[in-house]
Formats: structure tokens, C-alpha cells, sequence
């Protein structure tokens, strides 16, 4: 089946257009969509107007839209009170149509003008022109600049808010992942975007390096959490600094099937991950009578000594891995003979590799 784009000849197709006309049209249609934007922001203007909806039993005209168009409920109440907000703006709703400015700088527009309806149609023109120059993002930092101008006790109030409303979300998924989700005032999140920056954006990226962005700031993340947990400086629970506690075979440890193989908060993990773990951890050991019955438990052993380590920093200096410059913070210490298999506890058999490459170590 073949496609044409509206405003192209019958018979031409997008692969046989040069670059520059090719541009040239992805311009022309996203101005026409911004018109078309305009025409239905409109039409749904003035259904909200006439009440029309309730002709065909809808409550609102958010409903309505959303069940006409198969919208979702936040799309559509974002479109209604959109086309409200236009009604009372001519001067954004022209340079929407001319295609000058999108729907977001509309939206923020519109917002501006619901925090100071009596000024905005004062400063529209100014405003406006703003926006045909600036992105989305940098007409946002201009209109809180413009809010802060018009009322500083209001943006101060504002600024409180965002702090109240923070908020972070952690669970555990089917899938076996763990999801995080929030939000963060802007000082706040301006703290976590440098602390993860830092780690995630370094200033001489291995080319070797095949993690993407996402995954990088992932890894930074657990780095900066796991740093944390190790300095000492978390406070106590129960006599104890907060650990993640592995459950795991001694069959498991020793590479041979193993059954019992699960973080404590986190559910099942892979033999191997559990071996890795363990390369540099504190140990409990508790002998059972069948799978649950405890019939002994251990005093805590430490497999790497503290004065191990510090051999181990000054000898290594941090990541040993070639071209890594991970500092001895960021290290874990690996038993290249893994304890469990017998190899000692000794510097000729101990490295250290950072979180990533201590992965790399244990992986397939």
C-alpha cells in the first residue's frame, strides 16, 4: 500500500525528495499540524461553550472528548482546558496557527496566564514573541523569571510547594525489576542530577564503554547508594549498619545447584551474582535441618580484613582494569580463586574492580 503526505505531488514519496526539500516539507507539515491543532482546539471550545455534549448524555465535555476520540482522562482535561485558555489569549492563538509556536509553548502560555490574569494580557505581545525564539524549555525559564518579576512572595510560596510535593516511589515489579519513580523540587533534584552526573558523565568516557546513558546513571545510582551504606555513616538499625542480606546455599556458593539463592527485599538472584556478593562481604553462618529449621547460627566473619584493604588500595590504587579509573571507593575486592572454591583471603588472590567490572568478572 502506498502512502502520500498531504501537500506532496500524487506520485512523489518522501525517499525521492532531495535533503533540502526533504527538510523543507517536515517544516511545512508540522506548521499545518499546528494549524489543524488550533482548528480542533476550536471546535472543542465551543462544544465546552454550547453544552452540547450533555445531548448525548456526557456529564462534561472532558468525558465526551475522551470517549469520541479514545482519549485518555489526562489528555483529554489537558485539551478542554487548553481550549479554554485560548479563548482568552488571540494573540498565542495566531501564532499557533501560523505554526510559529507549539502546543507546549501554548500550554505554558496558558499557564502564565492563569497565575497573573490580569497582567498576562498586558505583556501577551512580549510574551509571545518570546516564544517564537525560545524552546519550550527556555520560554519556561523565561515566564518564571516574568512570575518572579510580577509577585516574589508568590514564587517563594510556589518554590515551598514543589519542596511539599517531592516525593519518591520504590517496588518491586513482576518482572523481578525494581522501579523508581518521583518527583523532586528543583534544588533538590538539581543535588541528584550532579551526584549522578559525576559518576554517570566522566570526563573520559571508556570507549569500551558499551552501557547507555540510562544505564550509566542507573549504575552511578547504586554506586552513590552503596558508598553511602559503606562509609559508616548511615545510621544504625537493630546494632547494626543497614545491609542487604543474601540467603544463598553453601551448594550455590561452590557453584553446584543450589536451591535457597534470594536478596532479602528483592526476591531471587543468579548463582553467580550471589558468588559476586560474597567476594566482599560480611558472612553469617546458620546450618538448618531441612529447608527452614535453624539449628545453629555463627558469629559474623569478614572476608576481606580492613587491613587487607588497605594493602589492597595502596597496592591497586582502584580499579585495576584496563583503562578504568574508578578510585578505591568504588571498588569491591574479588577473590580471582572465589573463597567458596578454597582460594584464600590473601593479597596475591585478591583484586579490586569496580561495581561494573567486578559484574564483568562474575558474568558469562
Amino acid at each position: 500500500m502506498t502512502t502520500t503526505l498531504p501537500g506532496l505531488d500524487v506520485n512523489t514519496q518522501p525517499q525521492d525528495l532531495t535533503n533540502a526539500d526533504l527538510h523543507q516539507e517536515v517544516v511545512r507539515q508540522e506548521r499545518l499540524a499546528r494549524a489543524h491543532a488550533v482548528e480542533r482546539l476550536r471546535l472543542i471550545a465551543e462544544v465546552d461553550q454550547r453544552g452540547s455534549y450533555q445531548d448525548e448524555g456526557y456529564v462534561s465535555v472532558t468525558s465526551w472528548l475522551r470517549d469520541k476520540c479514545r482519549l485518555s482522562g489526562a489528555e483529554a482535561s489537558r485539551l478542554v482546558e487548553l481550549a479554554r485558555r485560548l479563548t482568552q489569549m488571540p494573540l498565542v492563538t495566531q501564532a499557533l496557527e501560523q505554526g510559529h509556536i507549539g502546543i507546549d509553548h501554548a500550554r505554558l502560555l496558558a499557564s502564565a496566564r492563569s497565575d497573573h490574569p490580569q497582567r498576562f494580557p498586558m505583556d501577551e505581545a512580549v510574551l509571545v514573541e518570546a516564544a517564537v525564539s525560545l524552546s519550550p524549555s527556555k520560554l519556561r525559564k523565561a515566564l518564571d523569571y516574568w512570575r518572579q518579576t510580577l509577585d516574589p512572595d508568590a514564587t517563594e510560596k510556589a518554590s515551598e510547594q514543589r519542596h511539599q510535593q517531592r516525593k519518591v516511589f520504590i517496588s518491586t515489579t513482576l518482572g523481578g525489576m525494581v522501579r523508581i519513580d518521583g518527583d523532586l523540587d528543583p534544588e533538590g533534584g538539581a543535588v541528584v542530577i550532579t551526584a549522578l552526573r559525576s559518576l554517570a558523565e566522566p570526563a573520559g568516557l571508556d570507549p569500551t564503554d558499551g552501557r547507555t546513558s540510562p544505564q550509566r546513571r542507573a549504575d552511578a545510582l547504586i554506586d552513590i547508594c552503596r558508598d553511602y551504606l559503606d562509609s559508616g555513616a548511615s545510621p544504625q538499625a537493630g546494632g547494626e549498619r543497614p545491609h542487604i542480606t543474601l540467603t544463598v546455599d553453601l551448594t550455590t556458593l561452590e557453584a553446584r545447584a543450589g536451591k535457597v539463592c534470594e536478596l532479602e527485599d528483592t526476591g531471587v538472584v543468579s548463582a553467580e551474582t550471589a558468588r559476586r556478593l560474597a567476594c566482599d562481604a560480611g558472612l553469617s553462618r546458620v546450618i538448618t535441618k531441612g529447608l527452614s529449621e535453624p539449628l545453629d547460627v555463627g558469629r559474623r566473619t569478614r572476608t576481606i580484613p580492613a587491613s587487607i584493604r588497605r594493602a589492597l588500595v595502596v597496592r591497586d590504587g582502584g580499579c585495576i582494569h584496563d583503562g578504568c579509573d574508578r578510585p578505591p571507593r568504588w571498588t569491591d575486592a574479588h577473590h580471582l580463586v572465589h573463597w567458596a572454591d578454597g582460594g584464600p583471603t590473601s593479597l596475591d588472590n585478591l583484586v579490586l574492580l569496580c561495581r561494573r567490572h567486578h559484574r564483568m568478572a562474575h558474568g558469562p
